[in-house]
């Protein structure tokens, strides 16, 4: 069983190599869904040039080399030289029962890949706001998708858990005490202890030992490895990772501990990265920090913008860490390719990491980099959504409100579920609408986080695709069956069986390509289209009072393997499947 798209591709490709020799073999047919039959190969209009041949000449070519009528039923060519597919309805209804036994419903294993993803990266003693929402919720996606395709994906949480602000953060730690309500902060409110110890910092005055002197020389002891204020700082990032996990738990992500791979982890290496760029001539001082300078980044009058490695006091910077987090990718984590799933706005940034680390030889061309942008969530006036006295949107405030809202709609419609049942509910749609919403666009756009609909039972949202498979296991109860019994052979006599068969070998293209171009939207979008053909299937199509007991297996069976893609395709996305609606 296959995509019938792929299955095409490889038979228009075995055609050219036949009709034009071996070199052509590899040439990409074209192939695309089609108004005027099921695909179109479109290879002719491309090849036509090359060949020196008119395209319906080269079509002609193709068509007497194009074995395929075990798959085709009709196969012409039309215009000026597109050749148009249409496939057998026998091929349709076999290929799709092989879904049911099936694990892996079509999707292919690809070649394994270690994949070190940069995904979410909250700071530590600072609350996750809407801004995280994004990198978190597409990186776990991507994350899901690429290992259900085969591929080794090593999670790199890199949180900010380093720098000149922790000198403060275990100051105030320490004043108020360990095992204080306030130290508590850290689990509950983190803005809250940030800025009690912020305040504290900037009201201070200019005493030696006042409370910024302390912090600046906490920073130092630090940084130079004291004892003590290590297992302060550790007792910090510890209070904050509590917090994160009631965040993840809450957002359902595939985030843990194991994961967290912070600014901290490369402090060690910071110095060695200075210097050897310094001895490979790559990094030269210049007013007193040493800087990387590259052919092609240049700034305001042409002038080269510098890559700042190490800062005039001695300091060490973003790029400084993100240099060391490339190479010990590369020679650590023996990375094939690497995601970073990090805002659009560091796009430049990125590019000179990685150009100083080819440079540098830490980044050999075979291992890939990608920045995986994302755009801003807006708020209904259009812009950066924020609180009405300007804040960012506190993250879990935002994932409450949702679930609120969600029991609401819950309520109102299925009273005739228990208070539990309705909350568990209430849970998966609220959380399932706000990640449905962000993964419905590309993830390099920008959308307006709108409540009523984001949480429509109608639409491309969640909650209607939630309830696309709500619906099958509710046809499977009506009828005393489990959707998993669901054996019988697969006919597809009518337009919306048809309809709703091709849709469903689609499945495993679609997700390679999810994978291949790291765009979750592309799933997004196949879903909803799967749940519409659904709704058009039930309207010409009736499952548990079709005309005969052949016909009713068979719709059984076609919506026993439409409830295993939503399912699988939803849970790829990281939203859950709930049984009733």
């Amino acid at each position: 069983m296959a995509d019938p798209q792929e299955v095409l591709s490889r038979r228009v490709q075995s055609a050219l190599g036949a009709a034009f020799g071996p070199e052509f073999a590899d040439t990409d047919p074209v192939i695309r869904p089609s108004q005027f039959a099921d695909y179109q190969a479109n290879a002719a209009l491309a090849l036509a040039k090359r060949l020196g041949r008119k395209p319906r000449e080269v079509s002609a070519a193709i068509m007497e080399h194009l074995d395929v009528a075990d798959v085709c039923r009709d196969v012409e060519v039309s215009g000026p030289g597109f050749i148009n597919l249409t496939l057998r309805e026998d091929w349709i209804a076999g290929q799709t029962r092989q879904l049911l036994d099936d694990p892996r419903l079509g999707v292919p294993q690809q070649e394994r890949l270690n994949i070190p993803l940069d995904y979410s990266a909250p700071n530590v003693a600072k609350e996750m706001h809407v801004g995280h929402l994004r990198t978190t919720v597409v990186g776990d996606s991507l994350a899901r998708t690429l290992e259900f395709l085969g591929h080794n994906v090593i999670r790199q949480n890199h949180i900010g858990d380093w720098g000149t602000p922790f000198g403060m953060l275990i100051e105030h730690l320490l004043e108020v005490g360990e095992e204080s309500a306030d130290a508590d902060l850290l689990t509950t409110d983190p803005n809250a202890f940030y800025q009690a110890a912020r305040t504290k910092f900037d009201s201070s005055g200019p005493e030696v030992d006042d409370f910024a002197a302390r912090a600046r020389r906490r920073v130092v002891a630090l940084q130079g490895g004291d004892e003590e204020t290590l297992r302060l700082w550790s007792k910090l990032v510890g209070l904050s990772k509590v917090y994160f996990n009631k965040v993840y738990s809450k957002l359902g992500v595939t985030l843990t501990d194991e994961n967290l791979a912070g600014e901290s982890t490369y402090n060690a290496m910071l110095a060695d990265v200075c210097d050897e760029l310094e001895a490979k001539g790559i990094a030269e001082v210049s007013d007193g920090a040493l800087c990387v300078f590259l052919d092609g980044f240049t700034g305001r009058e042409d002038k080269p913008v510098p890559l700042i490695i190490r800062k005039s006091d001695g300091g060490y910077g973003y790029a400084t860490t993100d240099l060391a987090t490339v190479r010990y990718r590369v020679e650590d984590l023996k990375a094939d390719r690497i995601l970073y799933v990090v805002g659009a706005p560091q796009a430049m940034h990125f590019k000179m990491v990685w150009a100083t680390a080819r440079k540098a030889g830490w980044l050999p061309e075979g291992v890939e980099t990608t920045h995986v942008q994302i755009g801003n969530v807006l708020g209904s006036d259009g812009k950066i959504l924020r609180t009405r006295s300007g804040a960012p949107v506190r993250l879990m405030q935002l994932l409450e409100e949702a679930v609120e809202r969600a029991a609401a709609v819950v309520a109102e419609n299925r009273p005739d579920l228990s208070a539990a049942e309705q909350a568990e509910i209430a849970y998966d749609v609220g959380i399932g609408a706000v990640k449905y919403a962000d993964l419905s666009v590309s993830h390099d756009t920008e959308y307006t986080f709108d409540f009523d609909r984001m949480l429509a039972l109608t639409g491309n949202t969640g909650p209607y695709l939630q309830y696309a498979q709500a619906r099958i296991r509710s046809i499977f109860r009506k009828g005393g069956m489990d959707a998993g019994s669901a054996r019988g052979e697969i006919t597809v006599s009518e337009a919306a069986e048809r309809d709703l068969a091709l849709k469903l070998l689609g499945f495993g293209g679609v997700v390679a390509q999810v994978g291949d171009l790291l765009q979750p939207h592309r799933l997004s979008a196949y879903l909803f289209e799967l749940a519409q053909a659904l709704t058009t299937f039930y309207e010409h199509c009736p499952v548990l009072t079709a005309p005969t007991d052949a016909e009713r297996e068979s719709r059984l069976a076609l919506i026993a393997v439409a409830l295993r893609v939503l399912v699988q395709g939803l849970d790829l996305l990281g939203v859950n499947a709930p049984e009733h609606m």
